[in-house]
C-alpha cells in the first residue's frame, strides 16, 4: 500500500534529513510547517541549525521541479508542499492552531484518496498531543522512529552477569585470566565487564574483557579510594577502572540520579590532573538546557551567568574539597588553575589536547552536538560523557534518540571506548527510592 506521510514541524527540526527516510512513499509538508521553520531559522542553537539545514534541503529539491506539484526523492517517493486544504474539510476543533492546520492537510488528503484503497495517509509527529488529536478524528498517526538508536530493553549496560561452574571462578583467581571461549554463548565487547557467579555458592569474580586478546582478566586497578571517594558497589568499581585507565580515551557513564556518575568522574579527573599530573587541565562542561520554565537572561560576566547552570558541579566539588561554603570553594578553585568550568556553547572550532574532559548531562545533547564535541578531543586527552537518558529536558529528544545513547551504541566494540550503566543510587535512601518510584 502506498502511504502519504504528512510531517509535523518538530520532525524536521529534529532531523532535517527525515524527508528521505520514508522509503518509496510520498512525503507532504504543509505550508504552515514552512512558516514555523521560518520562525526558527534565526535561532543560534541546534533547533535553528536544523531549520536552516531543512531550508537548504528543500531549496536543493526545488531545483528538480515544482514543490507543490511534487518532486521525486531518491528513494522512489515524491515530496509535496501542500496548500489549500484548510477550507476544504470539516474540522471538529474550534481553534485553528498551527497543529490543527497540519491535521486539516491530512484530512484533506484523506478526502482526496477516499475512493483509492491503495492509499493511506499518516501524520508523523514527535508531539504526543498531535498524535492523540489525529487519532481522535480518525487520522493514523506515528512518532518519528527512524532515529531511535535502541530500545531500552536492549540498551548496552557495559557489563554482564554470567553463571559459571565454581571451578571456572577458582581457575580465574588462580591464573588471573580466562579465555573467552569458556563463555562462547555470550557476546562480549572489548573493555566490557563480566561478573562471574558460581552456580553452587555465593562466590563471584569481576573481570574485564581485554581489548587486545580474547581473554577475561581482573580489573587493572584495585581501587580503594580516589580523591577520598570509595566505590560503594561493583558498578562504581567498574566505572573507576575505566576512568583511571590510560588506554581508554572515551568513557560514558549512564545512571539514574544519585548513582554517583558525576562525583566519580570529578574524583578521577582531579586525581589524574592534580595528583598524578597525567593531564594538564580538568575541563567540566554542561549543556545549557533548563528544566521547566527558564528564568530568562542572567546578569554579569560569563562566569556569573554560568554559575547557576554549573551549580551541581560546584556542589560535587564542595564535597570533594571538603569546603564548608561557596566562598571557601571559590578560594580553593582560584588557587588551582588546572580546573576549568564552562558551557558547551563555544566549543566549536576548539582543539583540546592533554585534558581530562567531563561533559555532564550529556543526555540533553543531539547526535550532531555529540559529534562536534568528540571531534574537538585532542591528542592525549580523555573525555567522559555522563548522563541519565530518563531525565531529558531537551524538547526534541527522548531516551531513544539522544546523543548520549547514540554515542554508546555506535562506539560499543571499539578498543578506545568503555561504558558502564550505574544501577544503585548512593546519594541517600530517599533519593534512591524516589529514582525508583517516580
Amino acid at each position: 500500500m502506498k502511504k502519504t506521510y504528512v510531517l509535523d514541524t518538530n520532525v524536521l527540526l529534529h532531523d532535517p534529513l527525515s524527508l528521505f527516510q520514508f522509503d518509496e512513499h510520498d512525503v507532504v509538508i504543509p505550508a504552515i510547517v514552512l512558516e514555523e521553520l521560518d520562525g526558527k531559522k534565526r535561532n543560534m542553537d541546534e533547533v535553528g541549525r536544523n531549520a536552516r539545514e531543512t531550508a537548504r534541503v528543500l531549496d536543493q529539491l526545488r531545483t528538480t521541479g515544482k514543490l507543490h506539484d511534487g518532486v521525486p526523492l531518491e528513494n522512489g517517493g515524491h515530496l509535496f508542499v501542500e496548500i489549500g486544504h484548510e477550507h476544504t474539510v470539516d474540522f471538529p476543533f474550534d481553534v485553528m492552531t498551527n497543529d490543527n492546520r497540519i491535521l486539516t492537510v491530512a484530512l484533506g488528503l484523506m478526502k482526496q484518496y477516499e475512493h483509492d484503497r491503495t492509499r493511506k495517509v499518516v501524520v508523523v509527529s514527535k508531539d504526543i498531543l498531535v498524535r492523540v488529536k489525529a487519532d481522535a478524528i480518525g487520522i493514523e498517526a506515528e512518532d518519528y522512529l527512524t532515529d531511535h538508536i535502541v530500545d531500552t530493553t536492549d540498551r548496552y549496560a557495559g557489563y554482564q552477569e554470567i553463571e559459571v561452574d565454581q571451578a571456572v571462578i577458582d581457575e580465574f583467581y588462580k591464573v588471573r585470566q580466562l579465555p573467552l571461549s569458556a563463555l562462547t554463548k555470550n557476546q562480549l565487547y572489548p573493555n566490557s565487564f563480566v561478573v562471574l557467579k558460581s552456580n553452587v555458592s555465593k562466590a563471584s569474580a569481576v573481570a574485564v574483557v581485554d581489548a587486545l586478546q580474547p581473554i577475561l582478566r581482573p580489573l587493572s586497578l584495585d581501587v580503594e579510594h580516589v580523591w577520598g571517594i570509595h566505590p560503594r558497589n561493583v558498578q562504581q568499581r567498574m566505572a573507576l577502572d575505566l576512568l583511571l585507565r590510560d588506554d581508554i580515551p572515551f568513557v560514558t557513564l549512564l545512571g539514574k540520579a544519585g548513582t554517583g556518575k558525576t562525583l566519580l568522574a570529578l574524583a578521577a579527573g582531579l586525581s589524574l590532573v592534580e595528583d598524578e599530573r597525567r593531564f594538564n587541565k580538568l575541563v567540566v562542561a554542561r549543556p545549557v538546557v533548563p528544566m521547566g520554565n527558564d528564568i530568562g537572561y542572567l546578569p554579569g560576566e560569563m562566569e556569573e551567568k554560568l554559575r547557576p547552570w554549573m551549580q551541581p558541579i560546584y556542589d560535587n566539588l564542595e564535597f570533594l574539597f571538603n569546603a564548608n561554603s561557596k566562598d571557601e570553594l571559590g578560594n580553593i578553585l582560584a588557587g588551582i588553575k588546572s580546573i576549568q568550568l564552562e558551557a558547551l556553547t563555544y566549543i566549536r572550532g576548539r582543539s583540546m589536547p592533554d585534558q581530562f574532559i567531563i561533559i555532564d548531562e550529556a543526555q540533553n545533547l543531539t547526535k550532531h552536538e555529540i559529534k562536534t564535541i568528540l571531534t574537538r578531543v585532542g591528542e592525549n586527552s580523555k573525555i567522559v560523557l555522563v548522563g541519565d537518558p530518563y531525565q531529558i529536558d531537551h524538547p526534541y529528544l527522548d531516551e531513544y534518540s539522544n546523543g548520549l545513547t547514540y554515542a554508546v551504541e555506535r562506539f560499543k566494540g571499539q578498543n578506545v571506548f568503555g561504558h558502564v550503566q550505574l544501577i544503585k543510587g548512593e546519594r541517600s535512601s530517599l533519593a534512591r527510592l524516589a529514582a525508583d518510584l517516580l
